[in-house]
């Protein structure tokens, strides 16, 4: 290496084809963009519905997978004790949902739609409660005085 002149093209500590081990990000945005643009649609079409078992609920998200083949729609209502009832009604509208997207997104292959009740905001919910009615005493804090134990020394 004369002149300071690198050999090869790679430059220090960097790796072929490092960037293809990683996954590409790309892909990942993609999946990212449709998700959200299926849950707008999703979301706008559930307004338009006439059904009282939808009428408090919301998408709180949507995984895509890579392939696009199958979208899974993460929803959550106000009152949180329904979820079979809203499942039942999604079953019942799954066709016109994916249709829906279908025209207005445009896709080659519109995605399967499965829709899963989110237990996030329960579960954050329930923790709350636990939390907040905890009736155990506090836990002393540990003194100095112990700080000698295990020093090796008798």
């Amino acid at each position: 290496m004369a002149g300071g002149r690198r050999s090869g093209r790679y430059r220090s500590g960097e790796k072929r084809g490092g960037s293809r081990r990683r996954g590409n990000p790309a892909a990942a945005n993609r999946t990212a963009r449709v998700g959200e643009l299926i849950k707008r649609i999703v979301a706008e079409e559930i307004e338009s519905f006439d059904d009282d078992r939808l009428a408090m609920v919301s998408i709180t998200g949507v995984d895509v997978d890579r392939e696009l083949h199958r979208a899974v729609l993460w929803f959550t209502a106000l009152d949180g004790d329904d979820d079979p009832a809203i499942e039942e009604a999604f079953a019942e509208y799954r066709g016109r949902l994916r249709r829906a997207v279908g025209n207005q997104a445009r896709f080659r292959h519109t995605p399967e739609l499965e829709f899963r009740a989110d237990e996030t905001l329960r579960s954050a919910e329930r923790i709350e409660t636990l939390l907040a009615n905890d009736d155990r005493p506090p836990v002393p804090e540990l003194s100095d005085e112990g700080a000698d134990i295990g020093d090796g020394e008798e």
